[in-house]
């Protein structure tokens, strides 16, 4: 019963403020957001969003791996981060908002692993491969769209799950955040 009322919670919560949003497409916007724990000022760094996914996921395993109470604060702000970017109507200021209550519902031991990490876009592409993430939509490969007629190309985005506004990186973003989401759901009784 607790986890349906704050799943309710939560799914008000991203209604509401995707209703209030403006109309501020967040995948092509870029995050914007600025963590006081992990820096992006190495080559190849990933956004902090991306960071903080990752690193969660790779923190499976040990001992600074999130604890059920951990797992319970994080999955509502996970699910409403998602929910937002689904909608495709989020201004940068809610995202960063969950965002900077994702990091404060994390260890600072938690947040100085994952910034030791230094992930990088390749540490996104390998996670992406690893897990049958295809981040490309044909790419001039023949078979693979070039020469379609633009109905049949956005049949084939449609069955991928591609849409207009959606790239690579936003797919994988999404596929990143719904392996959070599964992995926290797996921490809590």
């Amino acid at each position: 019963m607790k986890k349906l009322s704050i799943l309710t919670l939560v799914a008000l919560i991203a209604l509401t403020l995707a209703s209030c949003g403006s109309a501020t497409d967040a995948t092509s916007t870029g995050d914007t957001y600025v963590s006081a724990y992990l820096p992006m000022d190495y080559e190849g760094a990933i956004s902090a969003r991306n960071q903080l996914a990752l690193g969660t996921l790779r923190l499976e395993g040990t001992s600074l791996a999130p604890t059920s109470d951990e797992a319970i604060a994080l999955l509502p702000l996970w699910q409403a981060l998602r929910s937002l970017q689904s909608s495709g109507v989020s201004a940068p200021e809610e995202v960063n908002a969950i965002l900077a209550q994702i990091e404060a519902s994390m260890r600072p031991e938690q947040l100085q692993e994952i910034a030791a990490m230094e992930l990088t876009n390749t540490d996104m592409q390998e996670w992406a491969s690893a897990n049958g993430i295809q981040t490309g939509t044909g790419g001039g490969v023949p078979g693979q769209g070039q020469g379609m007629s633009p109905e049949a190309r956005a049949t084939r985005q449609a069955e991928q799950g591609i849409t207009s506004g959606s790239t690579g990186g936003s797919r994988m973003s999404s596929a990143l955040m719904d392996a959070v989401i599964g992995f926290l759901q797996t921490l809590i009784p």
